[in-house]
């Protein structure tokens, strides 16, 4: 037990030492950017003089250390700046966006694991037969074919030859819940890869927990077939596959910039883009401090998941 909680506060001060790092990352980055919004917001064909003075104004002409002092102070009082290009707070940036991009992300995550976990138990149940020929065959397949491919692929045949589905969420307003059909498509493409990853990954655990000699033992015993599959191996193939979903939810949280783009779904995906079109610094460090933070809460999960399922792993600190 104590080992384990050892384990535990490692983990958690590493997550913490991450979104440090993360911060001092963002700000260098964004500083190393060419141009700046004073650029952009001067005009098409600005003067130095007028460029300066939309600097001063933006107070972007300050020293660099002062206004990453300043911003981080504003993330830990809740507050990670406002636009330079309209003057909204970057909170009302990032709560338009997240909406959708949550619940895309949600309704992929809720398909994508009983389905990966299923196949993937179902072609480990007949390796090397026909069935687990036929789901590697079809996943790899599906893994092979790009995102914008796959995404003009389906919109061609379900929206415009069949009819079926709308084509993009244009028209249909910045709720994608009003109609439903809209996230049928998105989320096709969206499932795509990750059930290719995480059911090979699945099956992968699963044939070799299968062969292990805890469950030789179990069998021994009497446990049934079933009992064996569900409550011996499949525990021990949920450790990588519990990170894989942490990744996937963290590139799906992260705003899916090609599948938002091509359905035009009103995410943080788009909102990026617009924030690096118009080079609005805050916006976009607000984003990416957003991405980094889910991302090494995701991550810091995921280990704790596979850290409890199979402890002799060596999942991180």
């Amino acid at each position: 037990m104590s080992d384990r909680r050892a384990w535990v506060r490692r983990r958690l001060l590493l997550g913490v030492l991450q979104i440090a790092g993360l911060l001092l990352l963002v700000f260098a980055l964004t500083e190393a950017l060419p141009g700046d919004a004073a650029v952009a917001f001067a005009g098409d064909q600005p003067d130095p003089e007028r460029i300066e003075r939309v600097r001063e104004l933006m107070g972007l002409d300050r020293p660099a250390g002062e206004r990453f002092a300043e911003w981080v102070g504003g993330l830990l009082r809740g507050d990670p700046g406002v636009s330079l290009v309209t003057g909204r707070p970057v909170t009302e940036y990032l709560a338009a966006g997240f909406g959708p991009t949550l619940l895309l992300a949600g309704v992929t995550l809720v398909i994508l694991v009983p389905l990966a976990v299923g196949l993937g138990v179902l072609a480990a149940r007949r390796e090397g037969g026909p069935v687990d020929r036929l789901i590697s065959t079809v996943t790899l397949g599906l893994y092979a074919v790009p995102e914008f491919a796959l995404g003009v692929l389906l919109t061609v045949v379900f929206a415009l030859w069949l009819g079926w589905l709308p084509p993009t969420a244009i028209g249909y307003g910045t709720d994608p819940l009003v109609t439903p059909l809209v996230l049928v498509l998105p989320v096709m493409v969206l499932l795509a890869r990750p059930v290719c990853s995480i059911s090979r990954l699945v099956r992968a655990g699963m044939i070799e927990a299968m062969a292990s000699g805890h469950v030789a033992q179990a069998r021994r015993y009497g446990v049934s077939a079933v009992r064996v599959r569900w409550t011996h191996a499949l525990p021990h193939a949920a450790a990588p596959a519990a990170q894989q979903v942490a990744r996937t939810a963290d590139w799906l949280l992260g705003g899916v910039i090609v599948v938002e783009t091509l359905f035009v779904v009103p995410g943080l995906g788009t909102v990026l883009m617009d924030a690096v079109a118009a080079r609005d610094i805050p916006v976009i460090q607000g984003l990416a401090v957003l991405f980094g933070t889910v991302t090494v809460l995701l991550n810091l999960g995921a280990d704790l998941v596979a850290h409890r399922f199979a402890p002799r792993l060596e999942v991180a600190a």
